[in-house]
């Protein structure tokens, strides 16, 4: 097997981990549309059955940490297939079990459980195999395995709900639904036995000639001569309070930066359409119950096509520029919904400005914060901080994907001044804050080797 081939396996199979987050989070958007008439679930209820996976994402995420440093990102992202394949055979609620609403949000805890341990391990282990001047696209592989994932769960989904009717759906519809996940988390429990265990973590414990072997195969052995020097280099002690003082001022100030930006990816609101996109094509946008799954493959396929955008410009404009792009794309987006909505006159210009919020998130904050979470961190921190960012990031999508639904139904955003559209205009006010960050702080990181960046950090 050649250098590209090896590459190119090893990223498309840890990327499968990307896939089962867009479709273990995307599941329950077929699904809750009927599974919350077949328990009859209000507004707050609603919120906790979506959200409830997203506490498990949290800890998910902040156990990833740990695990990582312990049993390698490899062995991590095994623990996550398994934890997706039990969340997509219980979340079924399967005859052996009493049917209940604590059952199933029990099972998606689970699957959030597998959700945050790959979310973390995932785009740091294509970090830290990637060559650096493909690494931005390689890495990028996570993010479109997401949408691939959103693809293919509305597919599932459309197709599932499109051959029931709607009261065999609310029957049972949505349960198989859940299972279909099972197809895709098993499989990617098995490839992951093929691939190689990081470079980095090896030489992080001390075994540096199973790190060259491994990156041998991927550089060639002149490069990677010189990449496990660096990364020894980047290992020692030389820095002590880097090595141990996680509340020194320097790396206290990198995982703030990188937290930072990890939560303002959520607070765009890209997870509130996502999640609640059939309740916004139905009360906000106005369409029939038959056409709101097709919807959401509409913005699944918009979602895809711009990470594909991203994906061959990342490496060549650079992570800061296609943030700018993307975030002024996202704030014409809203304005064009939240405007249509507050003068109440939806329609094509409504359903453009979603669209063309979509485009932009995933030609810019969707792909960009994992390339640059993944490359940010310093070597003897990466697996810690990125755990704190990525576990931020799921506790905002919680209080993100928790107060949506109730914010929609509020009075004041029902009010004749608002009249739905107070949401839209909040995350824009987030969205200008995501380009002040950028600006201030983030460094850009295109075409330079993880031990490059880590010396930004000390300049």
């Amino acid at each position: 097997m050649n250098k590209k081939t090896f590459l190119l396996l090893i990223t498309a199979v840890s990327a499968l981990g990307g896939l089962l987050f867009g479709y273990d989070t995307g599941v329950i958007n077929g699904a809750q549309f009927y599974l919350s008439k077949h328990f009859d679930l209000d507004s707050a209820m609603k919120g906790w059955v979506v959200g409830s996976a997203l506490l498990g994402c949290l800890v998910g995420a902040i156990v990833a940490g740990p695990l990582s440093i312990r049993f390698g990102r490899k062995h991590s992202l095994i623990i996550s297939a398994i934890l997706f394949s039990m969340s997509a055979y219980g979340s079924g609620l399967p005859s052996i079990f009493p049917e209940s609403v604590s059952l199933l949000v029990v099972f998606r805890i689970i699957g959030g459980l597998g959700i945050g341990i790959a979310s973390m391990n995932a785009p740091m282990y294509i970090a830290e195999i990637a060559p650096s001047d493909i690494r931005g696209k390689m890495v990028t592989y996570y993010q479109l395995a997401i949408v691939i994932g959103f693809f293919v769960v509305f597919l599932a989904t459309y197709f599932i709900g499109n051959n029931l009717t709607e009261a065999e759906n609310i029957e049972f519809g949505w349960k198989q639904m859940f299972w279909s996940e099972l197809i895709p988390s098993c499989l990617f429990l098995i490839l992951l036995f093929l691939v190689p265990k990081s470079p980095r973590w090896l030489a992080l414990k001390g075994k540096d000639d199973e790190a060259l072997a491994i990156l041998t195969k991927i550089h060639g052995a002149d490069q990677a001569n010189k990449e496990i020097e660096d990364i020894k280099n980047s290992l020692k002690t030389r820095d002590s309070h880097i090595k141990v003082n996680y509340f020194s001022k320097i790396i206290l100030g990198i995982i703030v930066i990188g937290t930072a930006l990890s939560v303002l990816q959520q607070f765009t609101g890209i997870n509130a359409v996502l999640y609640y996109g059939a309740d916004i094509f139905e009360k906000a946008l106005g369409f029939g119950k038959d056409d709101i799954l097709a919807q959401q493959i509409l913005l699944a396929f918009i979602n895809l096509i711009f990470t594909f955008v991203a994906m061959f410009t990342v490496d060549k404009f650079g992570r800061k520029p296609l943030i700018y792009i993307g975030s002024i794309g996202m704030i014409v987006g809203f304005l064009l919904l939240g405007i249509t909505l507050q003068q109440q006159s939806v329609g094509f210009l409504s359903l453009l400005g979603v669209l063309i919020f979509i485009a932009s998130f995933a030609l810019s904050m969707g792909p960009v914060v994992w390339v640059l979470l993944s490359e940010m961190f310093p070597n003897k921190i990466r697996s810690v901080a990125m755990s704190v960012a990525v576990a931020a990031q799921w506790a905002a999508n919680y209080v993100v994907s928790q107060s949506f639904p109730v914010v929609m139904d509020s009075e004041v955003n029902n009010s004749a001044t608002w009249n739905g559209s107070l949401p839209y205009f909040v995350f824009i006010v987030f969205i200008v804050i995501i380009m002040f960050v950028t600006y201030k702080f983030i460094p850009e990181t295109k075409g330079k080797s993880l031990e490059e960046i880590e010396g930004f950090w000390k300049e």
